[in-house]
């Protein structure tokens, strides 16, 4: 094969593309980042306050990427609240925004990120639609890859959902019991949707959490996209080719 086609995305090497959805699709990374560190401030501020602790605030280039990126929202926050040495009660997915729970603090972030959708719309990168318009019209699938159970939400307001065959979220990991990034199981359970070989499918992630779990999964090949000036840290997390933004891939 040419070396100058050996990372291009055809339909003789590939017959889907998944897609993760912040970050890679839309401007909505910076919205969750925001979120996060939002509701932890308040949770670390108020915390510090009852017990005479420092207050070390959420950093959000460092823990950020480290802890939550690409990952379903309860293990975002396990995993942040561990790195801080901070055990809370599980409590139950309905548990409402001002609960002291994991799933409590977890609802407060999807409410702070449902109200700036609300507000504000979500912008959509501009390599994003001509790049799945090219592969659907080469007769190459897609599907959509998130944890986030905004996922509906966010592509109808984007105006996306059309052009998605198959779309696994964080409803669908609760509903079937998947394990999320960096696990494959996402990944996995969308090329089973869309009937098709690992081997023969790409995955395009901009987290961390994201190349990792293509690289696990086998997939033909995984590109990550730096929108953070994290080329180096995608590749060494799986990712085989790094583009800047998505209009790269359209040659």
């Amino acid at each position: 094969m040419d070396e100058s086609r050996r990372d291009a995305i055809a339909h003789e090497r590939f017959d889907a593309v998944l897609f993760d959805m912040d970050g890679v699709l839309t401007d909505t990374a910076s919205v969750h980042a925001s979120a996060w560190k939002r509701m932890f401030d308040a949770f670390l501020r108020a915390r510090a306050a009852a017990s005479g602790e420092r207050f070390v605030p959420f950093d959000i280039e460092a823990d950020y990427a480290r802890h939550v990126d690409g990952k379903p929202r309860t293990d975002g926050v396990r995993d942040f609240l561990r790195a801080r040495g901070i055990t809370l009660p599980e409590g139950r997915p309905d548990d409402p925004p001002q609960a002291q729970t994991v799933h409590g603090l977890g609802n407060r972030k999807d409410q702070l990120v449902n109200e700036v959708i609300a507000t504000d719309g979500v912008r959509v990168f501009p390599g994003s639609v001509p790049l799945l318009e090219r592969l659907r019209a080469a007769g190459i699938r897609t599907a959509v890859v998130t944890s986030s159970q905004n996922r509906a939400r966010v592509l109808e307001a984007a105006g996306l959902g059309a052009l998605f065959d198959v779309a696994v979220d964080g409803i669908t990991i609760i509903e079937r019991g998947l394990a999320g990034k960096p696990a494959p199981d996402m990944f996995l359970e969308a090329a089973r949707a869309l009937g098709v070989d690992p081997a023969r499918a790409v995955v395009v992630e901009d987290a961390l959490s994201g190349v990792e779990a293509g690289a696990r999964g086998g997939f033909g090949l995984v590109i990550g996209v730096a929108r953070k000036g994290n080329r180096a840290e995608l590749a060494a997390h799986g990712a085989q080719r790094v583009v800047a933004d998505l209009s790269e891939l359209m040659t």
